[in-house]
């Protein structure tokens, strides 16, 4: 039986970010980090006290940089060695907004490799409390199925799987069966699953993707309270509102406290202010999905959730 807290992110994609921000002074300050919506996702849940360990493809020199430095998030790599090198990015943030520099796209996932993968995600998710099934970068580095097959492997024997997925992806995901769904309205819109942003059409959209085999979902709203059903609960959730230093890896953070909360044994309802108060301090970061522990953790006391 796993133990409490263990967690598997499955990361198709892990990448390499070069992030160049300026100093007051004008001296550039250049970051280098382990990123993809997986390596986001890792970072947060091991803020939050999980043991996380994170399945994805590694290659070339872009891999071998980006090993150590997903070990120093605390995050503990399940690498599958591969012959191409990861993708990576570098953005250029001097002047307040991200300019993209230049950008490697990870390759798709030869048939071997694939197959590798996936079976060291179902193998190691076996033992975990919670599987996190984190998106691709990039369209075709594995083909939606990938994510139905898992989700269906991993829930017939009973492991929660948490997803924030959109199009195909999500789609798949769902017809496997999960545990919760975390997605945005703007994605839900962009997907034809709703026609407008109205809190009754997007509970609506959250209806029928529980009825096509998500357990529960929670609609993020941008700066607007989160929507959620939780079984056949809907809720609206209500977070401090604060200036924003950046919105990119708020949507990351709260699923990460999602899967932490599931992880770790909380009630659904406390498993959402957890995700709410991750999502909502990271907006006042300028790192992705970073923020610590005990300040999530009292920002979770002035979380409300009304019913609806």
């Amino acid at each position: 039986m796993a133990a409490q807290g263990t967690a598997v992110v499955f990361t198709p994609s892990p990448l390499l970010t070069v992030t160049i921000e300026g100093q007051p002074d004008g001296t550039p300050e250049i970051h280098v980090h382990g990123g993809g919506q997986g390596v986001w996702i890792a970072r947060m849940m091991a803020s939050l006290g999980a043991q996380v360990r994170l399945t994805g493809p590694f290659g070339g020199e872009s891999g071998e940089v980006l090993r150590p430095l997903i070990e120093r998030e605390g995050i503990i790599p399940r690498p599958l060695e591969v012959p191409y090198t990861n993708g990576a990015y570098v953005h250029d943030r001097r002047e307040g907004e991200r300019e993209v520099v230049a950008t490697h796209v990870p390759p798709t996932l030869e048939r071997h490799d694939h197959d590798h993968l996936y079976d060291l995600t179902l193998v190691e998710g076996l033992e975990a409390s919670v599987v996190v099934l984190g998106g691709p970068d990039g369209e075709n580095v594995v083909e939606p199925e990938t994510y139905r097959r898992l989700a269906a492997d991993l829930t017939a024997h009973g492991i929660p799987v948490v997803v924030d997925l959109s199009g195909d992806y999500l789609k798949a995901a769902v017809e496997g069966g999960v545990h919760l769904l975390k997605v945005s309205h703007e994605e839900l819109m962009d997907d034809g699953l709703a026609t407008s942003e109205e809190p009754g059409e997007l509970l609506r959209a959250a209806g029928e993707l529980r009825a096509a085999g998500a357990a529960n979902v929670v609609v993020s709203r941008a700066g607007e309270p989160a929507l959620a059903l939780l079984g056949d609960r809907a809720v609206s959730v209500e977070t401090p509102s604060f200036e924003r230093a950046d919105h990119r890896g708020a949507g990351d953070s709260m699923t990460a406290g999602l899967a932490v909360g599931t992880a770790t044994g909380l009630p659904l309802d406390q498993a959402l202010m957890l995700g709410a108060a991750a999502g909502t301090l990271n907006t006042t970061r300028h790192g992705l999905a970073t923020g610590e522990r005990e300040l999530i953790e009292r920002l979770r006391e002035r979380v409300t959730l009304s019913d609806l």
